[in-house]
């Protein structure tokens, strides 16, 4: 057996959404990166199904959000149901802070497919497929592993840094770390069931809450209708899966189920799980290898793809010497507390929508029918003022003191379309680029920065950009911008920028890679906090 050695930036181990992402984030930053999976193909097993804004974000600054769209049903309403069939909530955010709609629906095997042909816009990421890790050793530089190829022989791969992205059952941690996945697995397993040719005109996700059996049905792209059933003690999982047991589970809601054309069915356990380290040394947990979340809430392939782009520019900019190494730390710090209230949040969902104690299950439908007409309550329902969105209080981000202002700082900064003076309406994200940009309203703070200041942010690979009021005539854009060449200018296409900054009290905002304030301040104020930040942040 030979043993080729091979040195590479970044290694990924396991090739699925959360380390695909990765990688064409990482590849989007010009980082030389490995990505293996010892599976030869993707699974087709009836998995994630819903992605979120904060998803579509992330994919949009890989460059592939368009691509994934196309099949994709966006703007998917969600319904809840009594034990009577009532419907008690309907869920339909019409908010799009973020740039895009908040329930989308997708097949995952399509979605990784889409994934995985974007990397072959990057010459420097590598997808080896069939290949297995077997075991890693790290020091203070870096991390040997030792791979098995798809031939059977070992090669040898010298990596700064080692990213786990390789599931629930993760060889990195559970049998090479041995980092504690903390929480529980759930009594109740569940039969997930795939049709081709939906029978049934129900275009939205519905969670029907029935003590008699709780499921879930929903509507997928190109045909396909999908139901999850609860299992009962004593009922076998393989059992459930013959044709006759797939048809008695169908029976009770289509017509003819021995007609349907049933193209997967799988049995699943759900886990309420989070590792209790993200960051071990040079390797860092990812997606379902980081924690991993029961389906309630459709939050389990998000919380991972916010993994992936809280990880990946931060081992862009550490590879690249723009940060400092020892940050790396921050990605568990930012990460694991929010995963953890989506868990959390994901629990509380299951145990009231799948309560099988008839007298419980009345009594909560009596409740949920009594308060879905208060206006307040309604909202807060409808346009998913529930989810709990990530805030870093610590991590890269600088806090100022002045607690209004620092409550701005590790929120996702909104996305409006704006326009530059020669160009179409964009969006944000796509105008300022992927990496750090300095936002101001109508103001530039640093016009008098000193050259000190200047190096840092060029090290630190931050833009600037000053948002002035759509069709601004040019005396009030040379007032705002203070003629300063290096400026770029942006146009508050929707206004909302305008109402942004002004609901909040501050002249600009430092925004992360990842769409998070880094810092946010008065235009006075801008050239120290901006100092201190690099000082803290730049290698």
């Amino acid at each position: 057996m030979s043993q080729d050695k091979k040195e590479v930036p970044v290694l990924i181990v396991g090739a699925g959404p959360c380390g695909v992402t990765i990688a064409n984030l990482l590849g989007s930053y010009g980082i030389e990166t490995l990505l293996i999976d010892r599976s030869p193909a993707i699974l087709d097993f009836p998995r994630a199904v819903g992605l979120d804004d904060e998803a579509l974000r992330t994919f949009q600054a890989a460059g592939l959000a368009e691509d994934m769209l196309r099949d994709m049903i966006q703007n998917v309403p969600m319904r809840m149901y009594t034990a009577a069939k009532q419907c008690f909530a309907e869920i339909l955010p019409s908010t799009r802070e973020f740039g895009w709609c908040r329930r989308n629906l997708f097949s995952q095997p399509l979605g990784e497919a889409t994934l995985r042909k974007g990397l072959a816009r990057y010459p420097h990421v590598e997808m080896a497929l069939g290949v297995e890790l077997l075991s890693l050793v790290q020091d203070e530089h870096g991390v040997d592993a030792t791979l098995r190829q798809a031939d059977g022989s070992l090669s040898t791969v010298r990596a700064q840094y080692l990213v786990a992205s390789d599931g629930a059952r993760s060889t990195v941690r559970e049998g090479i770390l041995k980092v504690p996945y903390e929480g529980k697995t759930h009594s109740h397993k569940w039969v997930v069931i795939e049709c081709e040719d939906d029978p049934l005109d129900a275009p939205y996700t519905a969670l029907h809450c029935e003590p008699r059996r709780p499921y879930v049905c929903l509507r997928l792209p190109y045909g396909l209708r999908r139901w999850e059933f609860m299992l009962f003690p004593g009922e076998d999982g393989d059992q459930m899966l013959t044709p006759e047991k797939v048809q008695m589970l169908l029976s009770h809601h289509v017509e003819h189920p021995e007609r349907l054309k049933v193209i997967r069915a799988r049995v699943y356990t759900h886990n309420s799980r989070v590792a209790k380290d993200f960051v071990v040394g040079r390797v860092c947990l990812a997606g379902d290898t980081a924690h991993i979340t029961p389906p309630w809430i459709g939050q389990g392939l998000n919380a991972g793809l916010r993994d992936a782009f809280n990880l990946a520019w931060k081992l862009a900019w550490i590879v690249r010497g723009r940060m400092k190494p020892e940050l790396l730390a921050s990605y568990h710090d930012e990460r694991h507390a929010h995963a953890q209230a989506m868990i959390d949040l994901a629990d509380l969902f299951g145990s009231v929508l799948s309560q099988r104690n008839r007298l419980v299950a009345w009594l909560r439908d009596r409740f949920f029918l009594s308060i879905k007409n208060i206006p307040k309550v309604r909202d807060y329902v409808l346009q998913m003022k529930f989810k709990p969105m990530p805030r870093f209080v610590k991590g890269v981000v600088l806090n100022s003191g002045h607690a209004a202002r620092d409550d701005l700082v590790g929120r996702m900064f909104i996305q409006p379309v704006v326009e530059q003076i020669s160009g179409e309406p964009r969006k944000l994200d796509d105008v300022i680029g992927g990496c750090f940009a300095l936002v101001s309203w109508r103001c530039n703070p640093l016009a008098q920065m000193s050259p000190a200041l200047a190096e840092q942010l060029r090290l630190l690979k931050c833009d600037q950009f000053v948002a002035v009021r759509a069709r601004s005539s040019a005396w009030e854009v040379n007032r705002c911008t203070g003629e300063a060449p290096m400026v770029n200018l942006i146009q508050d296409t929707d206004n909302l920028l305008n109402a942004w900054f002004q609901a909040r009290g501050v002249d600009w905002v430092l925004i992360r890679p990842d769409r998070f304030v880094a810092a946010a301040g008065l235009a006075a104020s801008a050239p120290e906090q901006l100092t201190e930040f690099c000082r803290t942040v730049v290698r």
